[in-house]
């Protein structure tokens, strides 16, 4: 049998292969950020379809950190008892469900908020619209709401939580150097830029115990002029292994602007996969902790060759699993066809409309099919 379908274990957390879904927003919560049934069925086809681990959509830990329209929630108490429907539907279907924790930072959605972007540092250039400085007394609430969040999370029945650093959201911009122009104890060095994520750690691990695994997401670079490059993250790698993170998954590039985006179009052959892994070999070879790979995986043999040469431990997927949630039971039962998806990125702009993100050329293909 593959080594990518063993048995592995995070902090407690048995997975049955090493395969994950990336957070994905599905544009499928109500307006306020609750669970939907359309949306626990987006998650109960990924528990049936094999995928080892599952992480939620970003989910905004507060009212201001809102990214996008229809997005999950984990900002009040009232978003549980939905939250707790959802892992129960997927643990029954032998799924394990992580909750990934975000705020928006200067890319939250002003229509949504009602108020401007909070931002690591306010300059002149960074925005056409106001945007509003963290102060040390909001960093101080910005660590409570993501610790509060996390404390909602295990009490919804996730088996862990993320905390979503990568993509220029606000944690992300606190790293990048194109964003964070502080001259405080959270700006400057790479310690000082990563001081915020310790901070955060170190608050979530008391509220929820030991035994809750906590996992992050990071940019190997930003992929922009000025912005976070390897070394640095190597650097912030160490220092999130060494504060007892449990597992990171590396990911890069910004989500509205860069050279490299996290949903690159157009991977359409083998050598335009994983184009993030000469990174990840780079970041593996300096921590201990498990290390997640996303980033254009479509092929198997993509896959197994970054697990048994020792780039990654897990290999993390997101829009193949839009198309084909099943795709991890397709590849154990022995089809080995590289997955369906052909990264045209269509599936995110009915997410905008209100119908929720799903396959516009499955579904595009199947009408011309049936046309007579």
């Amino acid at each position: 049998m593959s080594k990518l379908f063993e048995s592995t274990i995070i902090d407690g957390m048995n997975l049955p292969n090493r395969f994950v879904r990336s957070a994905t927003w599905e544009g499928l919560a109500t307006t306020d950020g609750a669970v939907t049934p359309r949306l626990i069925e987006r998650y109960l086809e990924l528990a049936k379809g094999g995928v080892g681990l599952i992480i939620s959509s970003h989910t905004y830990i507060s009212k201001e950190g809102q990214a996008t329209p229809w997005q999950l929630g984990i900002y009040k108490d009232e978003l549980v008892q939905g939250l707790k429907e959802l892992t129960s539907a997927v643990h029954k279907n032998g799924g394990k469900i992580l909750l990934q924790l975000a705020h928006a930072g200067n890319y939250a959605e002003e229509s949504l908020t009602k108020q401007p972007p909070l931002v690591v540092s306010n300059f002149e250039g960074l925005a056409e619209t106001e945007r509003q400085e963290i102060t040390q007394d909001d960093i101080r609430k910005l660590i409570r709401a993501y610790t509060v969040a996390a404390e909602r999370a295990k009490k919804a029945g996730f088996d862990g939580i993320q905390i979503h650093s990568a993509h220029g959201y606000l944690l992300s911009q606190f790293l990048s150097p194109v964003f964070n122009k502080r001259q405080d104890e959270y700006g400057g060095s790479i310690d000082n830029r990563a001081r915020i994520h310790l901070e955060i750690y170190q608050s979530v691990r008391k509220a929820v115990g030991n035994d809750f695994p906590i996992l992050i997401k990071m940019n190997c670079g930003d992929f922009v002029e000025n912005g976070l490059d390897i070394t640095e993250s190597i650097e912030i790698a160490k220092l999130i292994a060494s504060a007892g993170f449990d597992a990171i998954e590396l990911s890069g590039g910004f989500i509205k602007t860069g050279k490299l985006s996290p949903s690159r179009p157009g991977i359409n052959s083998p050598d335009k996969e994983a184009y993030f892994q000469k990174y990840a070999r780079k970041i593996k070879d300096e921590i201990a902790i498990p290390l997640i790979l996303v980033g254009g995986m479509r092929s198997f043999e993509i896959t197994e060759k970054i697990i048994l040469e020792g780039t990654a431990d897990y290999i993390s997927m997101s829009r193949p699993f839009i198309r084909e949630p099943d795709l991890i039971n397709r590849w154990k039962s022995g089809d080995r066809e590289k997955a369906k998806c052909i990264s045209d990125n269509l599936c995110f702009n009915p997410g905008f409309e209100g119908k929720g993100v799903y396959c516009v050329t499955k579904e595009r293909e199947a009408e011309r099919k049936t046309a007579p």
